[in-house]
């Protein structure tokens, strides 16, 4: 039975079910039903707000509810008790989005920023074109620079595109969606603009039920006084306030905890998303705790019982390229380290939690990260890319960047090896490697089991049994994949073995062009699914991890290892591996999965 946006659509089953209190947020078990999507959705802790959806919801709850697993505890609702709504095949519920007392307004702060024209207004877009944002809402681009709506509206369409795989009406809804952009100049400081901002909002509102988003497209020096004046002068009366904040959110435990604090004076923790790692939002990063806890086959070997070494795998393939201003100041540790490698980890190593619930996901990572050992200098190697020729092409060295100090030893790269001290995962290195001007993109988290104890065929491997190692890879970008290595026999006479991929190519599998991470988030907040979002503490912990190390390398003024711009790295990578008996699995030359 076909399904429109679950989640939000105006036309989807899911419009027949209103939340309880604008904190509740829409539980995971339904954030599998996309738009567009098919199958039957388990909804936990929402209300039927009319009678009509009312009475059908108690029907279907009365003829299936004794038969239905639901394993997540139920949310907290105001006005009444939890509920527990199954929607299964609910052809015949009428939407009720015309009558929808509600409307949603997004402002993008910091909107004539290269992140929002790159990334914020075609996420927003595809959301749109898919049915996934209410029947009733508002984009606002809010910044500094002097603009018209048309002005927004012109410098909006040249980054719109429609997916590849959803070509019909396209510019008829890239029109529409134009519509609902506006513009309004202001100063960041200001109570008086965010206040004038105020009253446009209420113009598109009207007499609705106001929900506000604020997605905080800027330099995080400038957070607190932007927050401070939507809180005070822009924010709902009558619906709920939420604010996106990006990465970087601090540099430190110090900074971090300040911004926290200061964020916290005008907001509470349910109305702050931190964006830390965009990361989580990638299909193959989702897809993980599917893997993981859905396959009877892996769960029982995600332990060091079976695994010998987990690599997380992230590499650029090119430099600063003139924007080094930003990176100096934060290096690679901080920008991809601390968060998204970090984040991949926890998910990763995480004990299984009680539920899909947000809280109970987070939990379980947060426990990992507080189980970490302390890092030590002795596990990291840090580099920077020098310039090099090659083909007749001189590419520039990172201090050669006019946008970087000449003396700068800010790292380009970074491996280290990380350690959890519990009964799961005690012994096993995780071994991080980040880099910019490497010899090739991707991210991918690789996983290299034990050897086959007294293996049989130990002969047809020679001396070197890491070719005979299985090793699960899931490839995050580019060409998303997931494949296992296995042992196998050539065909022909007498016993040749070989290693090949027992693969899932997400492009040879699916049609349907997978959506944008900012696509999964931006739509998370919306909806308040908190899921891939990072919690305060989890923040903490994962800075305290960093911090030390972080602050040794720059009290020290230790200086990385100069690698050459489009090579695999600094030398001393491959030595921190062989310290702990391990080969990086993206060092070698392997079949396209």
């Amino acid at each position: 039975m076909a399904l429109s946006c679950m989640r939000c659509s105006p036309g989807g089953a899911a419009s027949a079910v209103r939340r309880g209190s604008a904190a509740s947020p829409l539980p995971a078990a339904l954030s599998f039903a996309r738009c567009g999507l098919r199958g039957p959705v388990v909804a936990v802790g929402w209300r039927a707000s009319t009678s009509a959806a009312a009475t059908a919801v108690k029907g279907a709850m009365d003829a299936d509810v004794k038969n239905a697993a639901i394993s997540a505890p139920p949310s907290k609702v105001e006005n009444g008790s939890p509920s527990h709504v199954i929607l299964d095949d609910f052809e015949d519920l009428s939407p009720l989005s015309e009558n929808d007392d509600s409307t949603v307004s997004i402002t993008v702060v910091g909107a004539s920023g290269d992140l929002a024209k790159k990334k914020i207004f075609p996420a927003l877009f595809a959301l749109y074109y898919e049915d996934c944002l209410p029947k009733h809402f508002t984009i606002f681009g809010y910044a500094r620079s002097k603009m018209t709506d048309a002005e927004l509206r012109n410098m909006v369409s040249r980054t719109l595109t429609c997916r590849i795989d959803k070509r019909e009406n396209c510019n008829e809804k890239m029109e529409e969606f134009l519509k609902r952009c506006f513009y309004h100049s202001g100063q960041y400081d200001s109570e008086e603009h965010f206040m004038d901002l105020d009253k446009k909002l209420k113009q598109h509102e009207g007499s609705r039920v106001s929900n506000r988003l604020f997605y905080l497209s800027i330099p995080p020096n400038i957070f607190l006084n932007v927050v401070k004046c939507a809180s005070k002068s822009a924010s709902s009366v009558n619906g709920w306030t939420r604010v996106i904040v990006e990465k970087p959110f601090g540099r430190d435990s110090e900074s971090s905890a300040a911004l926290t604090r200061g964020l916290k004076q005008y907001l509470v923790e349910d109305q702050i998303f931190r964006w830390i790692d965009h990361y989580l939002g990638k299909e193959l990063v989702e897809n993980l705790s599917v893997l993981r806890f859905s396959n009877l086959v892996f769960e029982p070997l995600w332990s060091r019982q079976y695994i010998r070494n987990v690599q997380l795998i992230f590499s650029e393939d090119f430099g600063t390229e003139g924007r080094g201003g930003y990176f100096d100041r934060y290096g690679i540790i901080r920008d991809i380290m601390q968060n998204h490698l970090l984040q991949i980890l926890a998910l990763f190593a995480m004990e299984t939690p009680i539920s899909l619930e947000a809280e109970d996901i987070r939990n379980e990572k947060v426990k990992v990260l507080r189980s970490m050992k302390p890092l030590q200098l002795e596990d990291v190697v840090i580099g920077q890319y020098k310039s090099h020729t090659k083909g007749g092409t001189t590419y520039p060295g990172y201090t050669e960047d006019k946008t970087v100090p000449n003396d700068s030893i800010t790292p380009t790269f970074a491996a280290a090896a990380l350690f959890i001290n519990n009964a799961r995962w005690d012994g096993v290195p995780f071994l991080m490697k980040a880099g910019k001007a490497l010899h090739k993109k991707g991210a991918e988290i690789r996983v290299q089991f034990r050897h086959v104890p007294g293996n049989l065929y130990k002969r047809s491997f020679g001396t070197d049994l890491d070719t005979a190692t299985n090793e699960l890879v899931i490839r995050v970008q580019p060409d998303e994949a997931i494949y296992l290595k296995i042992n196998n026999k050539i065909p022909g006479l007498g016993m040749r073995l070989d290693r090949s991929n027992l693969n899932l190519h997400y492009a040879a599998r699916y049609s349907k062009e997978i959506p944008d991470a900012y696509e999964r988030l931006l739509l998370d907040a919306i909806e308040g699914e908190r899921r891939l979002f990072i919690r305060s503490d989890e923040l903490d912990a994962a800075w305290e991890l960093f911090t030390p190390l972080l602050k040794e390398l720059e009290e020290k003024w230790i200086a990385p290892e100069l690698y050459p711009y489009g090579s695999r790295g600094p030398v001393g990578a491959h030595y921190l591996a062989a310290k702990y008996n391990v080969r990086w699995g993206d060092m070698t030359t392997e079949q396209k999965a």
